[in-house]
């Protein structure tokens, strides 16, 4: 089995804790999500046998086309948090960390989690990092049992750490409770809490079937649908709720941006066909004229069209 094979195992597996332990000596997880003008931190796993060698970050979805951006043999500054990227191991754990710092939506891509090796094939894991601008969540779909109760996180860019922070029922303006000056709100059924460094969390309390819908998280005007599921006591299979009017041009835009690419498509040649028929009628306009000009003198009629 080559290097190269196993590595695109560890892609595919690296949130199998199970697998990738047995196929992959580098693991990591396939997303990182951060907000535009914060920071994240990425863990990276390794075998004990990689404990004494140099470790690295690099900024690329292929090895020939990667950037080293950190590595665990250069010194670091006195103060990491103010470094774009800074690097740590921690052989003990058999993990380094990745801190990213001062997020840009340009710093948006793969990456990748490397041990340096002596033959030069070295052992990577790679992750997608994505910067959002505005509003985000950590997972777009949570469940909980009925009668117990059910957290979400949203996360915001710095702009909004002054905002005003709401969590909607979709569709209904009415039901949106607000954080207000306090940076929280609280009652028998909701909790908000913000922490005003870039993400605030719900907490819905003694979940009930009803409770299953589409809800927003906003922040001043940028808002996140995320849909709650509630499975009912002692059950395993969730109640889903219905479709979100966005859900029918996500499940299809593929296919409308298809026939808009061919409809342009078929106009352009389309077009392309009219305008080669004009210049044809045109061209056979001017031969007639040129006949009518030289009716008896055909070879005047070849010098003139030479001449345009």
């Amino acid at each position: 089995m080559t290097k190269s094979f196993i590595s695109n195992w560890c892609l595919t597996f690296n949130h199998f804790h199970f697998l990738s332990a047995v196929l992959c000596w580098v693991t990591t997880q396939k997303e990182f999500i951060g907000p535009e003008g914060g920071s994240l931190t990425v863990q990276c796993r390794y075998g004990s046998h990689y404990a004494n060698h140099v470790k690295y970050w690099c900024h690329g979805g292929t090895r020939i086309f990667c950037e080293i951006l950190a590595r665990t043999d250069e010194t670091s500054s006195a103060n990491p948090s103010e470094d774009k990227v800074s690097i740590f191991d921690d052989p003990a754990r058999l993990m380094f960390t990745v801190t990213m710092n001062d997020l840009k939506e340009t710093d948006s891509g793969w990456y990748s989690c490397g041990v340096e090796l002596a033959s030069g094939a070295d052992d990577v894991a790679y992750t997608e990092v994505k910067v959002f601008h505005g509003v985000s969540v950590v997972n777009s779909m949570v469940s909980g049992e009925e009668g117990s109760s059910l957290t979400v996180q949203c996360l915001y860019t710095q702009r909004f750490r002054l905002s005003e922070k709401k969590w909607c029922r979709s569709g209904d303006p009415s039901s949106c409770l607000s954080t207000g000056s306090e940076g929280s709100y609280e009652d028998t059924s909701v909790t908000i809490s913000d922490d005003r460094t870039g993400a605030f969390t719900v907490t819905l309390k003694k979940l009930q079937m009803r409770d299953a819908d589409w809800y927003l998280c906003s922040a001043g005007q940028q808002q996140v649908a995320i849909q709650v599921q509630v499975r009912p006591h002692g059950s395993t299979k969730p109640v889903t709720s219905p479709p979100t009017p966005s859900q029918p041009w996500n499940r299809y835009r593929y296919m409308l941006e298809s026939i808009v690419g061919c409809s342009s498509l078929l106009l352009l040649v389309g077009l392309a066909v009219l305008a080669r028929k004009i210049l044809r009628k045109k061209a056979s306009s001017r031969f007639k004229q040129t006949e009518e000009i030289f009716p008896d003198n055909p070879k005047g009629m070849r010098d003139l069209q030479r001449s345009k």
